[in-house]
């Protein structure tokens, strides 16, 4: 879009990876007094918002600067030896698959930050919160950028660290040992992966992502690329989470306060499909071709089973927390990006990609709604949320009612919104998957993420009539604060891009098509 020297791009790609790192190291030591406000707390809130925004200035201008004709292109890159011995090189690069995802964890990270400063969690220090906040983001913006499997695992690893003690530390009831499960399940996925991982660069000799990809898995017996798929798959999909590793999502999401579940589900997710679609894909296609089909067969089992248990939820009397369920709505949401991916085709890949940047703009704005409704009440039990606003949340609180009602018709994948193309894309794809794959068993894996958007748009429509609808305030009751100014600031721009995505869909897929059709050409045009 503008004309930014490849140097100046090298830099910014560069700075993304680093800033937040210093950002984080900067929040630790005491404010100097001309910085500090009206107290420390306020300083160090300030500084978070300051460090995000200068990151996602950062990332915009990337973007601006990016070669939009040649999105399949890696861009920006930077190769320097690091670890001669083992070849482990700083390989960071951006291409139209990783470009999107790190634009949205910025916006995200600068969101989470911006409403943070307004509404403090409740907790220890907030030098700690914004500390962990940074480095979450670096760990974060790493995994998209790099280009070596060390150093995406590396990069992988180090997001559980500040999720963990962001849980532990600032969550609500049983967060210590939603905190625990969630690091035991992601760590023992990551023992499996880092298996996978070493097992491809020892056998082919190189860690680099690029070298890899453009071998097309050359070099790597059939037996090799099956069990490295296996291996490094089940850490990628604890991480999703896939059915029926994702058990520790909904403990996760309904302990953690309401910028943990923002980035949890926005961003952290979103690491463990990137990593299909840029390693397994690419490096492993006889290995990926061998177990596609079982991973499209969990993947409609996990949309099947998210919906029912979100349906489960959302019944009257059923002491359903609303963070609890969208955490179970998230588990079939990221089954049909698995299932686009497991079809092996640009078109399926290309769902997967537009519907994970859906999932975590739509998700993103449903759990700062409950977030709001949860500090208003001070629980997000969806019965007490029924009665307590008379089922009547547009009577109480309109702004906050209506905001509500559209991030849940989003998520049910209305079209013109951003939930729509993902899902539809995928289910397309299964209708057609790639050569060698069994067509009628991809077309019962269909049917079933069908009914999985009926299930959805049940369960979501049940939720906005328990929670919105109804008539005026009941006499007697207490005025509801309606959406707050730096709410609006927070959300607003998640409500304009995931209209702006539903109508403008070319806009993603102009920059993931020519990416993905060269990955699954294995690295050539």
């Amino acid at each position: 879009m503008i004309d930014i020297s490849e140097t100046v791009m090298q830099f910014l790609l560069a700075f993304l990876v680093v800033a937040p790192l210093l950002g984080a190291a900067a929040a630790l030591p005491p404010a100097p007094p001309g910085l500090r406000g009206k107290s420390p707390e306020q300083a160090v809130l300030r500084h978070g918002v300051t460090v995000t925004g200068v990151i996602l200035l950062a990332a915009i201008a990337l973007a601006l600067g990016f070669d939009h004709d040649r999105p399949s292109r890696m861009q920006a890159t930077t190769d320097i030896a690091w670890i001669k011995a083992l070849d482990v090189r700083i390989h960071l690069g951006v291409d139209g698959i990783s470009l999107p995802l790190l634009v949205l964890t910025a916006l995200l990270a600068f969101l989470c930050a911006l409403y943070s400063f307004f509404k403090p969690p409740a907790g220890p220090s907030p030098k700690a919160f914004v500390a962990l906040l940074l480095l979450l983001e670096a760990g974060t913006l790493a995994t998209f950028a790099v280009l070596d499997l060390v150093l995406f695992f590396l990069a992988f690893e180090t997001v559980l660290v500040p999720m963990y003690f962001l849980i532990a530390r600032w969550g609500g009831e049983g967060r210590r040992a939603a905190a625990g499960k969630f690091i035991l399940y992601t760590l023992l996925g990551s023992v499996v992966m880092l298996l996978g991982l070493l097992l491809i660069g020892i056998k082919a000799g190189t860690f680099d992502m690029v070298e890899l990809a453009a071998a097309d898995g050359r070099g790597l017996t059939t037996s090799v690329q099956v069990t490295a798929v296996l291996a490094i798959g089940l850490g990628l999909a604890v991480k999703t989470p896939m059915w029926p590793l994702h058990s520790w999502l909904p403990d996760a999401h309904t302990a953690a306060p309401t910028v943990g579940s923002v980035l949890l589900a926005g961003v952290l997710l979103k690491m463990g499909t990137y990593g299909f679609v840029r390693i397994a894909l690419p490096v492993a296609p006889d290995g990926m071709h061998t177990l596609a089909p079982y991973l499209a067969a969990f993947a409609a089992a996990g949309i099947v089973y998210g919906s029912l248990a979100c349906l489960a939820l959302a019944r009257p009397g059923a002491k359903g927390d609303l963070k609890r369920l969208i955490a179970y709505s998230s588990v079939g949401h990221m089954g049909f990006v698995l299932l686009g991916i497991a079809t092996l085709t640009p078109t399926g890949v290309n769902g997967a990609l537009f519907a994970n940047i859906a999932h975590g703009l739509i998700t993103g704005l449903l759990f700062f709604l409950v977030g709001a409704l949860k500090d208003r009440y001070g629980t997000a039990d969806l019965d007490t949320l029924a009665g307590a606003t008379g089922a009547a949340l547009y009577g109480r609180a309109p702004r906050l009612g209506a905001l509500l009602a559209f991030a849940a018709v989003a998520s049910l994948g209305l079209p013109g919104l951003a939930g729509f193309w993902g899902e539809m894309l995928a289910l397309f794809a299964a209708f057609d998957p790639a050569e060698g794959l069994n067509r009628a068993a991809y077309l019962v894996f269909m049917a079933l993420g069908g009914l999985g958007t009926l299930l959805t748009a049940a369960y979501l429509l049940i939720v906005v009539r328990r929670v919105c609808m109804g008539g005026p305030r009941p006499a007697g009751e207490p005025e509801l604060a309606d959406v707050q100014p730096y709410e609006l600031a927070a959300w607003t721009p998640l409500v304009a891009l995931t209209v702006l995505a539903g109508l403008w869909p070319a806009a993603l897929l102009g920059l993931t098509d020519p990416a993905v059709q060269q990955l699954l050409a294995g690295g050539t045009q």
